[in-house]
């Protein structure tokens, strides 16, 4: 490594430390220089840690995101015009929760939106994104093309944000090394191959809504909700609306405009729940045995409420149905009649290499069934 390099890298660090925001030009110069790894393990996990013990700021993540996209994102392109739509959280909340979003968005594609995710493994929680997705017999290991055709044909597909078949260049090396929450569960989250205009997605904090739905913003989205769960009578939260307490919003409307508003789950029918019963159990295998069982209508109560409401707002960004209310209501009907189970058994079919595989896997869990 070029020492002149890695001290002008150090100096950015030092202004960090002193709690200075960098431009957007800065920040993308510097994940320029952390993903084509010019400068030293240690100076890079020192950045990405001083940036988050800061506080990202709007210029940040969009610099941090633009350098993720141009450098080390895989870009795919469809003949299909149909909107797509992406919903994920980023990680680093305080509470963790069984995979709210990955179900929300099944009974979302069960319902006519094309969802186009992109998550990665656990590096905070007991159960990622990706995780889930191969527990139930979906090949997240696939090319960006097999994803994009799932999307086309089972609207639904995955992109795996730790794969190098996604991000060839870097980003799988750097979370697969660290194993905290850092400004990439934001900027590498938004990376997204299909680049959606419409998503939903959940932040770590109160304090991060609006610097992302601006992000968003200022990336391209059309349509965008950006959200943080709390729990009642606690200082902990989540990445995903809430139905443990009140729910903050920011909502980018088609007109550009950030509205900002919140609501509890009494607002749209449900209930206050206990959030004991959205932990996740450490056997994966037990956590996607009850996952199936919950698309399969087979659950009621805290899980099927959060993913009704998670669902719900899918629904109302992305414009099938005109309130919460409604959207609520249509992701119900969802899970009480299978049909999200019946997306999910589909997806498995398209996004694979080997779709008899996935198959046998899904099956496995439906035979064992709950414990």
């Amino acid at each position: 490594m070029q020492t002149a390099a890695n001290k002008e890298f150090g100096g950015l660090i030092t202004r960090l430390v002193q709690k200075e925001d960098l431009s957007r030009e800065e920040a993308k110069g510097a994940f320029y220089t952390i993903l084509k790894n010019e400068t030293t393990d240690m100076q890079q996990g020192a950045f990405l840690a001083a940036m988050t013990a800061k506080g990202e700021t709007k210029e940040e993540v969009a610099g941090s995101w633009e350098a993720i996209y141009e450098l080390d994102t895989v870009k795919v392109l469809s003949d299909d015009h149909r909107p797509i739509v992406d919903n994920c959280g980023t990680g680093m909340d305080s509470f963790k929760t069984f995979n709210i979003s990955t179900a929300a968005s099944i009974v979302a594609a069960s319902g006519g939106i094309r969802m186009a995710r992109h998550g990665a493994r656990a590096i905070t929680s007991v159960c990622g994104t990706v995780d889930m997705a191969e527990t139930l017999g979906v090949d997240v290991e696939c090319s960006a093309d097999v994803v994009a055709e799932s999307i086309n044909e089972a609207g639904i597909g995955l992109f795996n944000g730790m794969s190098a078949e996604i991000h060839p260049q870097a980003l799988g090396r750097i979370l697969s090394n660290i194993h905290f929450g850092s400004t990439l569960n934001i900027a590498a989250s938004l990376a997204n191959p299909a680049m959606p205009k419409i998503g939903v997605r959940g932040v770590y904090s109160k304090e991060m809504i609006m610097p992302v739905s601006g992000v968003m913003k200022a990336i391209g989205y059309e349509r965008a909700l950006v959200l943080y769960g709390s729990i009642d009578n606690s200082h902990k939260g989540m990445d995903e609306a809430s139905v443990c307490g009140r729910t903050y919003c920011a909502e980018l409307t088609a007109d550009g405009e950030i509205v900002v508003y919140d609501f509890r789950p009494e607002d749209y029918g449900l209930h206050t729940c206990d959030p004991s019963d959205l932990i996740p159990v450490p056997d994966m295998d037990r956590e996607a045995r009850d996952f199936v069982a919950l698309l399969r209508g087979e659950k009621n109560g805290a899980r099927f409420e959060a993913t009704a409401l998670n669902a719900g707002l899918i629904f109302y960004v992305a414009g099938s149905v005109a309130t919460i209310n409604e959207g609520v209501m249509k992701a119900c009907s969802a899970l009480k009649q299978g049909s999200a189970f019946n997306k999910l058994e589909n997806w498995v079919k398209i996004q694979n290499r080997d779709p008899k595989e996935g198959v046998r896997r899904l099956r496995a869990l439906t035979e064992a069934g709950t414990c």
